[in-house]
C-alpha cells in the first residue's frame, strides 16, 4: 500500500475529539472543516512548559534514500501514547515545491502519518500563502518607494537584498529583472525569487513570541542602503503593520491528528540548509503547554537542523530539550560507506562498517550539548539481521542507547522499544542542556565554533565579500545575532561529494547575509539553492484527481 492509500484507509476522528485529548474546548478552536483547527495563542502556559519534556528527533547526514525523521517523530509519539503518556508531536508544514518536485509529500509514511494527508501536503490552512503575501507586500512597497517622488527614502536599488517569493519550484525565476515597460512601470533593477520556505518572514514567524513580537521583528528586516549609505529597515517603509495584519491567522498553530488518533500540531516550515529548519516557537510552546511529552523534529542532519534548533531556537525561546533521537537507516549508512544508490538494498557489511563514522560524528555532536542520544534504526524490509546486529553492536560499544523501530509498517507498536529507551534517558537526565556558543561571542568565533566542532573542519576561510560583510555587520551593530550557517545537507563539509566523516577540510564562507528580523546572520558556504528546480520527471506527473475529488499520486 502507498502512504496515501494507507491514509485513506483510516476514518479520522472529528477534530473536536482530538482537541478533547489535550483538554481544548471545541468552542475555543477555529475550525477548518472536520479535521483541522487553529489553536488560539492564549492556550500557551509558560508555567506548564517548564514541566513538559521536549524530545528532538534528528538524523545522520541525509542521502537520496531518505532517513525518515518525520515518520520516526510521529511513530515515537504514537509509542509514547501507547505507553500511557500524554504526548503530542509538533512538526513543520510541507512546502508545495518539494511536494510537486521530488518528495511528493511530507506527512510521515506508512502507519506513522498525520492526517488529513492531502490537505496538509497541499494548501492546508493557508499559512504559506499568507507568508508569501506578506513577503511580497514588502517587495511591492520597496519598488513603490523607488518610484515615488513624494515618499522616497532615497533607496539605492543596487543595495536592495529583498527578493520576492512563491511556494513552487521554478528555476526560471531565480534571477529576474523588474520594472521594465517604461517610466510608469517602476525602476528597472535585477532581483529574483526564492521559495517561500526560504523567506525571512517564514523564519520570523517561526521565532516570534506573539503578534507584537512578530510585528517588531518584521520592522527590523534589513532592506538596503540609501545613496548616502544610511541603512533602511522595513519599519522605515512603514510596512510592518500591514505585513503583520496579513499574518494574523498564520501565527496560530494548526491542530490535526495522527493515524492512531493522537494530537499533532503542525506550524511553519523553514528549510534547514538556509534557515533554522524547525517548526515555530509558538507551536512548540503550545505542545509543551498541553502535553507532558512533546516530540519535535529538525530538518536534514544533526549538523544543520538540530544545531540550529539548539543554538538559535532554544536560546531564543528559553527551551530546554531533554533527549535526542538520532534516526539512522542501514541503507543510508551503506551509502556513506561508498555503496552505490542502486545497491543499497543489497547486503553489504563492508560498506556498512565504512559508513558508521558518519553516525559516530553525529553522536559526538549531540554530546557537545550535554544531551544523551538514543539511536533509532529505522528498519526497512531489505535490512538483514546481520546488518542490524552490526549497527547495534557499534552503537552499544559507544555506550549509547539503541532501538530498532518499525514505525512505517507498525505505527506506534513498532516504536514501543524506542519510546521506552527515550523515557529511560529522560528519567536519568540531569536537565543539563548547554548551547554550543554564546550569542555575544564575535561573529567569526561563532562561525568557527560551529565549523570546527560540529562539522569537523580544520579551519574557516573567508572570501573577500564575506570579509566586507563582517565589517558591515559590525557597523550596523548586529554582531550579537545568532549564526545560521547555509550549507549543503549532503555532507558534514561544504562539499556535497564528501560523504561519511570527512576530515581536514576547509569551510569557505563566500558571503554573510543579514536576517535582522529573524535575529540571525547567514554565512553562505558552497552553492546553496533558495529556489529549487523541478527534476526531469517531477512528482506532479503522478498526481491526479477524479470527478469525485479523490486524489492519487501523493506519496
Amino acid at each position: 500500500m502507498t502512504d496515501l492509500s494507507i491514509a485513506n484507509s483510516v476514518t479520522p476522528l472529528h477534530i473536536r475529539d482530538v482537541a478533547e485529548k489535550l483538554s481544548l474546548p471545541e468552542e475555543d478552536l477555529e475550525l477548518y472543516g472536520r479535521h483541522k483547527a487553529k489553536i488560539p495563542l492564549s492556550f500557551i502556559d509558560h508555567g506548564k512548559i517548564t514541566n513538559s519534556r521536549l524530545i528532538l528527533v534528528s538524523a545522520i547526514s541525509p542521502t537520496p534514500a531518505g532517513e525518515g525523521k518525520t515518520t520516526m517523530s510521529i511513530g515515537l509519539n504514537e509509542g509514547l501514547n501507547r505507553l500511557g503518556k500524554k504526548s503530542v508531536v509538533v512538526l513543520r508544514e510541507p512546502s508545495l515545491g518539494p511536494v510537486f518536485g521530488i518528495k511528493g509529500g511530507a506527512t510521515g509514511g506508512g502507519y506513522a502519518q498525520v492526517l488529513p494527508m492531502e490537505d496538509i501536503n497541499l494548501h492546508f490552512t493557508g499559512d504559506f500563502s499568507a507568508i508569501e503575501k506578506a513577503h511580497n507586500l514588502l517587495a511591492a512597497i520597496i519598488d513603490n518607494n523607488l518610484q515615488s517622488k513624494t515618499n522616497s527614502l532615497n533607496l539605492d536599488p543596487r543595495t536592495i537584498s529583498w527578493k520576492r517569493v512563491m511556494d513552487m519550484n521554478d528555476r526560471a525565476l531565480r534571477h529576474t529583472i523588474v520594472g521594465l515597460g517604461g517610466t510608469s512601470s517602476g525602476i528597472p533593477r535585477e532581483t529574483g525569487f526564492d521559495i517561500t520556505a526560504a523567506s525571512e518572514i517564514m523564519a520570523i514567524l517561526c521565532l516570534a513570541d506573539d503578534l507584537e513580537d512578530l510585528k517588531f521583528r518584521i520592522g527590523n528586516i534589513f532592506v538596503g542602503y540609501t545613496f548616502d549609505k544610511k541603512p533602511i529597515y522595513a519599519r522605515d517603509l512603514k510596512a510592518e503593520g500591514a505585513m503583520t495584519t496579513l499574518l494574523k491567522d498564520a501565527i496560530k498553530p494548526n491542530l490535526v491528528q495522527t493515524i492512531e488518533g493522537n494530537p499533532a500540531i503542525i506550524h511553519g516550515g523553514p528549510f534547514a540548509n538556509i534557515a533554522q529548519g524547525t517548526n515555530s516557537v509558538i507551536a512548540t510552546r503550545m505542545g509543551m503547554s498541553l502535553a507532558d511529552y512533546t516530540v519535535t523534529e529538525a530538518g536534514f542532519g544533526f549538523d544543520l537542523g538540530a544545531e540550529k534548533f539548539f543554538d538559535i531556537k532554544c536560546q531564543a525561546a528559553g527551551l530546554r530539550p531533554r533527549a535526542v533521537v538520532l534516526t539512522a537507516t542501514i541503507r543510508a549508512l551503506k551509502y556513506h560507506g561508498g555503496a552505490a544508490l542502486s545497491d543499497l538494498t543489497t547486503p553489504d557489511l563492508e560498506a556498512l562498517k565504512k559508513g558508521l563514522p558518519n553516525l559516530e560524528k553525529h553522536l559526538e555532536n549531540i554530546r557537545l550539548f550535554n544531551l544523551t542520544p538514543v539511536v533509532a534504526i529505522n528498519r526497512f524490509t531489505s535490512d538483514t539481521d546481520e546488518e542490524i546486529a552490526l549497527v547495534r553492536e557499534a552503537v552499544t560499544a559507544l555506550d549509547v542507547h539503541v532501538a530498532v523501530a518499525e514505525v512505517w509498517a507498525k505505527g506506534g507498536e513498532g516504536a514501543l522499544d524506542l519510546a521506552e529507551r527515550v523515557l529511560e534517558v529522560i528519567k536519568e537526565d540531569a536537565d543539563s542542556f548547554t548551547p554550543l556558543y554564546d550569542w555575544n561571542m564575535s561573529v567569526k568565533d561563532k562561525i568557527e565554533t560551529i565549523a570546527t566542532k560540529i562539522y569537523g573542519a580544520k579551519y574557516v576561510d573567508y572570501a573577500a565579500k564575506a570579509k566586507r560583510d563582517l565589517r558591515t555587520i559590525a557597523d550596523l551593530g548586529l554582531d550579537h545575532l545568532a549564526v545560521c550557517v547555509a550549507k549543503t545537507q549532503k555532507s558534514l563539509s561544504d562539499n556535497p561529494k564528501l560523504l561519511g566523516r570527512p576530515k581536514d577540510f576547509v569551510i569557505t564562507v563566500r558571503e554573510i547575509e543579514i536576517a535582522a528580523g529573524a535575529g540571525f546572520l547567514i554565512p553562505i558556504t558552497g552553492n546553496i539553492m533558495r529556489m529549487p528546480g523541478l527534476p526531469a520527471h517531477p512528482a506532479s506527473e503522478n498526481i491526479d484527481i477524479d470527478n469525485e475529488g479523490n486524489i492519487t499520486g501523493l506519496f
